[in-house]
């Protein structure tokens, strides 16, 4: 079975196309941003965890601005954006999360803990002040600074997710 494409489905196509840009608050990544909205600015995050590492406020800010630059077209502004995030990392914890037969930790965790407040400008009913938490686990045998890096940059990714999830993405 041949399919063919002819000047009907060119139009319903184009059609669809153009209902979904008209709105002016989809993007393809899932964003639903007010439309007039045009800036977006993060705040310094900075580390108030009782274990502070001395690179993740830095890291974490700058991980949330990279998101909101590739995923929308919005532009960043050093404050006073249409959409505005501040807030504190609140904890950097290690601990262990399984244990073995003979009672020793078989595996560790790392957990990273931010809070966020949001301020969406054009639509207040968006905005929300709240925690987000995320983990990562890893092998007793290796130690904290040996997975650090890689942890933070996983951890980092999936928070900066979460955020931008709650934030813009309103399923």
């Amino acid at each position: 079975m041949r399919l063919r494409f002819n000047n009907y489905h060119l139009y319903l196509g184009l059609i669809l196309l153009a209902s979904l840009s008209s709105c002016g608050i989809y993007s393809f990544t899932g964003a639903s941003i007010p439309p007039e909205a045009r800036t977006f600015s993060v705040s310094y995050f900075p580390n108030n965890a009782q274990l502070v590492q001395p690179t993740l406020s830095q890291r974490f800010t700058e991980a949330l601005q990279d998101k909101f630059l590739k995923q929308t077209n919005l532009r960043l502004v050093d404050n006073g954006g249409d959409l505005h995030f501040e807030g504190s990392i609140t904890g950097y914890t290690t601990a262990p999360a399984a244990i073995s037969g003979d009672d020793r930790a078989a595996l560790n965790r790392l957990t990273i803990t931010v809070r966020v407040t949001f301020i969406n400008e054009f639509e207040p009913d968006n905005d929300f002040e709240r925690s987000f938490s995320r983990y990562w686990d890893y092998d007793s045998n290796r130690s904290l600074s040996e997975i650090e890096d890689e942890a933070i940059t996983i951890i980092t990714e999936a928070l900066v997710e979460d955020i931008f999830n709650q934030a813009v993405v309103n399923w």
